[in-house]
């Protein structure tokens, strides 16, 4: 019997936070549970994207190691223009590393709390 994921939870210092930005960015309903500990995003087939508080939060490092990534969401755009999708990213508060290895497929962000995700075309 095949396992069916049900969340996919991030650390960080602020969950709501971090959830508002995930919001703006697919869309997705905040669950009316969410607190300053625990904050969720409810989306298709019940999948639910947390966000955890962990004191002391330390940023990941992207590409290197020192601080490992240990997550790295990816998202389609589908037909849109990856640049302008880029740009609204970047008003909503995500950042961009300067390595970007993927070319004109591609990009990858940071979240505000640095957690990297890469936004594709197709």
């Amino acid at each position: 019997m095949p396992l069916q994921l049900v969340a996919i939870t991030l650390d960080c210092p602020d969950p709501l936070a971090l959830a508002a930005f995930y919001q703006r960015v697919t869309g997705l309903e905040l669950h009316p549970r969410s607190d300053a500990d625990f904050a969720g995003l409810e989306g298709e087939h019940g999948l639910v994207i947390g966000f955890q508080r962990v004191d002391d939060y330390q940023a990941p490092s992207w590409p290197g190691q020192d601080q490992p990534q240990q997550l790295h969401l990816c998202f389609r755009i589908g037909d849109e223009d990856l640049g302008e999708v880029e740009a609204r990213l970047r008003e909503f508060g995500a950042g961009k590393p300067d390595h970007q290895p993927h070319g004109d497929r591609a990009r990858v962000l940071t979240d505000p709390v640095g957690h990297p995700f890469c936004i594709s075309v197709g």
